[in-house]
């Protein structure tokens, strides 16, 4: 199916572009978020009779969007969750919970901006890009922890991960100093 751009679309073409693609990305993706519209002959005519208007719409929309990334690139949230002793949380951390956090923190985000590839399932400081506009994108930190003392910690550049190694180790010297006593090792 033959569309006709709406607004820059990464990977496919900027505004104005006719291009081909799938009929199943075109009806389910393009044209239900009005990305685009099919490329007939009437709707070219409308779109090049509406372009100022759109190219005055996609600029302003850039302005307010960079406006927003200069005070939002590099910000920190914090996301407190249950974890593990080896730092494994017993949920996750998906794009909902980074664009909640960072509406509590008095920035305006929907989920749908959040990129996130795969959720987040281990404490620690986690950069995270954020798609504001189709051509102004940013990165956030997010700060998973157990405790907001341990958030604290990990924001100083502590470790909060107990360590294999030490537990095992810890264990191998406990069960040869039982050994040592007689013991069976239990």
């Amino acid at each position: 199916m033959q569309v006709v751009l709406l607004e820059r679309v990464p990977n496919l073409g900027q505004m104005g572009d006719v291009v081909r693609v799938k009929d199943g990305y075109a009806r389910n993706f393009l044209l239900p978020r009005q990305k685009a519209v099919r490329a007939t002959k009437d709707n070219i005519a409308h779109f090049e009779t509406q372009r100022a208007q759109l190219e005055a719409r996609n600029l302003t929309a850039k302005k307010e969007a960079s406006a927003i990334a200069e005070k939002l690139d590099g910000q920190l949230f914090v996301i407190i969750r249950q974890a593990g002793e080896m730092g494994q949380l017993y949920g996750s951390v998906a794009a909902r919970d980074i664009a909640e956090a960072a509406t509590a923190g008095g920035f305006s985000l929907n989920r749908n901006q959040v990129m996130l590839n795969i959720p987040i399932k281990t404490i620690g400081l986690h950069r995270v890009p954020v798609h504001l506009h189709p051509e102004v994108d940013v990165k956030i930190t997010i700060n998973v922890a157990r405790s907001p003392e341990e958030a604290e910690r990990q924001a100083r550049g502590e470790s909060t991960i107990v360590r294999e190694e030490a537990i095992s180790t810890d264990l191998g010297l406990e069960v040869g100093a039982a050994l040592a006593e007689g013991g069976d090792g239990e």
